[in-house]
């Protein structure tokens, strides 16, 4: 049985070594190296592409990529977790239904939802119109980071509901009961008893939002119009227009090991968290 479990999980190991594996270690080979990527014999060995990274301008880009998508994710976690709370209390038979409303808009296609706030926040848009109906100023609000951050948020909040919900619609009702019996109210309940067990889901929801909000190119060049350029842009750039792989490949590799070392804090929270709902239930 054993032996035939590994001999299916033959291809896929094959799929990752030739779509994964490789592509890491071509990126991670651009990256130390200058010359010219398509003759082998002209590359030599370079920190050339790491060092450009710590010019000020490249290390602004990367801190305006990471505050974006901190407080991208910090109103995602404000708006996502109430939300989650009412489709989790809601009466069964409307639960799914809710559940159904809101997942709705994730059905279209990532870029048509971001073309969709382009048409509403540009300066001739839905709301600027509406303003001038009014006889109100206009917005200023595309391109620039206010537009982008509201595409991230309505891009990537239902990633945060979806853990968070899972989380406390399989809180045990006895537990809650317990609590009100002991003499606990609403606050009391929530503090020592909803918020600790849903901290795994608050993670997932933190890291499911983060790590896409953090290397996303198509939102800021979309709704920041340039004026927001975002790491992912900056990449995007490297590879497609300005063809220096070398540059573009030392900041997918800086990218990744930031990216891997949020994803390790974030799995030490959890692991805390888990600990506490333990002592919690």
């Amino acid at each position: 049985m054993k032996k035939r479990v590994r001999i299916l999980a033959y291809p896929y190991v094959v799929w990752m070594a030739i779509f994964i594996v490789v592509p890491l270690f071509l990126v991670l080979i651009y990256s130390l190296t200058s010359g010219d990527i398509h003759d082998i014999n002209s590359l030599q060995f370079s920190f050339e592409s790491y060092q450009k990274v710590a010019e000020p301008l490249y290390l602004k880009v990367i801190g305006d990529s990471f505050l974006l998508a901190f407080i991208s994710t910090v109103i995602c976690l404000i708006l996502g977790y109430p939300v989650a709370m009412i489709i989790a209390n809601a009466n069964p038979k409307y639960r799914s239904l809710l559940l159904m409303l809101f997942l709705v808009p994730i059905w279209m296609n990532f870029l048509l939802r971001t073309y969709a706030w382009m048409s509403i926040l540009s300066p001739n848009g839905i709301i600027n119109r509406f303003l001038a109906f009014l006889g109100l100023p206009r917005l200023e609000i595309m391109p620039g980071n206010v537009a982008v951050l509201l595409g991230m948020v309505y891009n990537f909040l239902p990633f945060m509901v979806l853990p968070i919900y899972t989380v406390l619609s399989k809180i045990d009702k006895q537990v809650l009961e317990a609590s009100s019996d002991l003499g606990g109210n609403r606050v009391v309940t929530f503090t020592r008893i909803i918020l600790p067990l849903s901290i795994p889901g608050v993670v997932s929801g933190i890291t499911m939002v983060f790590l896409p909000a953090v290397s996303t190119f198509v939102i800021s060049g979309l709704l920041g119009g340039g004026k927001t350029p975002l790491i992912g842009d900056l990449i995007e750039q490297q590879f497609l227009f300005s063809r220096n792989w070398h540059f573009g490949s030392a900041l997918s590799i800086i990218l990744m090991i930031m990216i891997l070392i949020s994803m390790a804090i974030m799995s030490r929270i959890d692991k805390n968290g888990q600990e506490e709902g333990g002592k919690a239930g």
